[in-house]
C-alpha cells in the first residue's frame, strides 16, 4: 500500500497562526525599547523556552517519544559557542552549535530511536549525563580547566533578537512542519508506528530527521544564550533542569499544540521571576501542581482550555455537592 498525503497548503488555520505569530513577534520585537532591563531579561527567558519547548513538541508531542535529552544538546551548543565564536563570529557560532548538535542527534537517534516509552526516556536523560561527564573529564585532563570564560559578548539586543529569531522559527517550523508529509508521517507514527510502517513511512528515517531537528533548535538556543553567563561550565550548560523544564512547560501547555508551548512559557518565565529567587521551594511546588492539575483535569493542556472547561469544572463541583448532601440527608434519615 502507497503511503499518500496532501502536500502543505496555506488554508485559513494556516492564515490564522500567521497573522498571530507574526503579531506576537511584533509585540515582542518593541520590548528591548521600552522595556526594563528586568522585563527584556524576563522576555529572554521566555522566549528561550518558548523556542525549546516548541521544537521538543514538534517532535515528542507528535511522535510521543518522550525525550530528556534538550539540556544536551543545549550545553552542547553553549560550548561550541564558547570555543569557535572567536573564529566564527556571533551566526557562525550559532549555526555551529545547531549542527553539532544536530550531529549529536543523528548519531544517538540511531542508537536508541528503536526504544520507546521509559526506555527512551532514561536512554536519552542517560546519555546527557555521559555527555556531561565526558566533556567535564575532557577540560580536566586536555585544557586543565573546567570552565570557559566568553571573551566575545554581542550587545544585549544582538542576543535578544537573535533568540526571538530562534523562537519564531521554531514556531513557523511547526506550523509548516504540521500541515505538510513530513508532520503526518511523525503524527502517524505517534498514532501507530507499526500502522505507519505498514503504509510505506520509512519510520526510521523519519525519526531520525525529526530529533535532529529538535536537536539542532536547542543547539542554536543554547549557543545564544551561553553569553549571559559570560562563564559556563558542564554543569550550568548541561544542567538536568533545563531539559526537564522544558519538558514540563510543552507538557503542561499541551504538547500536542501549537501555541501550547509558548502559553506555558509565558506562565513558567512569570512563576519563575516572581518565585524562584524569593521563595524556590514555593516555585519547585507549584510546577508540580500545575503539571498533576494538568494531568488530572487538562489532559490536553492549557491552550485547550475554553469557556466550556469552565462551565464544565463548575457543573461538576455543583454535581459533587449536591452527591455529597445527598448522601448525608440519607445517613441522617437512617
Amino acid at each position: 500500500m502507497k503511503f499518500e498525503m496532501k502536500s502543505f497548503e496555506i488554508g485559513p488555520q494556516t492564515r490564522r497562526d500567521l497573522l498571530v505569530l507574526f503579531a506576537l513577534a511584533g509585540w515582542a520585537l518593541s520590548v528591548p525599547y521600552y522595556g526594563s532591563e528586568f522585563m527584556v531579561s524576563m522576555a529572554l527567558t521566555c522566549l528561550m523556552y518558548a523556542a525549546l519547548a516548541s521544537s521538543w513538541s514538534l517532535f515528542c508531542g507528535t511522535t510521543r517519544y518522550l525525550s530528556l535529552a534538550t539540556a544536551a544538546f543545549f550545553g552542547i551548543g553553549a560550548y561550541a559557542s564558547a570555543i569557535w565564536m572567536e573564529q566564527t563570529g556571533w551566526w557562525g557560532a550559532i549555526a555551529l552549535g545547531a549542527g553539532i548538535a544536530a550531529l549529536v542527534a543523528v548519531v544517538m537517534g540511531a542508537a536508541v530511536l528503536h526504544l520507546r516509552g521509559t526506555y527512551f526516556a532514561v536512554l536519552t536523560f542517560g546519555m546527557t549525563e555521559l555527555i556531561r561527564h565526558a566533556i567535564t573529564y575532557w577540560e580536566k585532563q586536555v585544557t586543565g580547566t573546567v570552565g570557559r570564560v566568553l571573551v566575545v559578548v554581542p550587545e544585549r539586543d544582538t542576543i535578544y533578537l537573535t533568540v526571538l529569531g530562534l523562537a519564531v522559527l521554531a514556531i513557523l517550523t511547526s506550523i509548516v512542519v504540521r500541515r505538510n508529509r513530513f508532520g503526518l508521517a511523525m503524527a502517524g507514527i505517534g498514532a501507530d508506528e507499526q500502522r505507519a510502517q505498514t503504509l510505506g513511512v520509512n519510520t526510521r528515517l523519519i525519526k531520525i530527521a525529526g530529533f535532529a531537528m529538535t536537536a539542532a533548535f536547542a543547539g542554536a538556543v543554547g549557543a545564544a544564550m551561553s553569553v549571559r553567563w559570560t562563564y559556563i561550565d558542564p554543569g550550568t550548560v548541561f544542567n538536568p533542569f533545563i531539559g526537564f523544564q522544558t519538558v514540563l512547560i510543552a507538557l503542561i501547555g499541551g504538547a500536542a499544540t501549537l501555541w501550547g508551548p509558548l502559553i506555558a512559557a509565558v506562565v513558567f518565565s512569570l512563576l519563575a521571576e516572581t518565585l524562584r529567587l524569593r521563595a524556590p521551594q514555593v516555585y519547585m511546588m507549584s510546577l508540580g501542581l500545575l503539571l498533576i492539575l494538568c494531568v488530572l483535569y487538562l489532559p490536553g493542556g492549557l491552550a485547550s482550555l475554553r469557556w466550556a472547561t469552565f462551565t464544565g469544572w463548575r457543573d461538576d463541583i455543583r454535581q459533587a455537592w449536591r452527591d455529597l448532601f445527598s448522601t448525608k440527608k440519607q445517613e441522617a434519615a437512617r
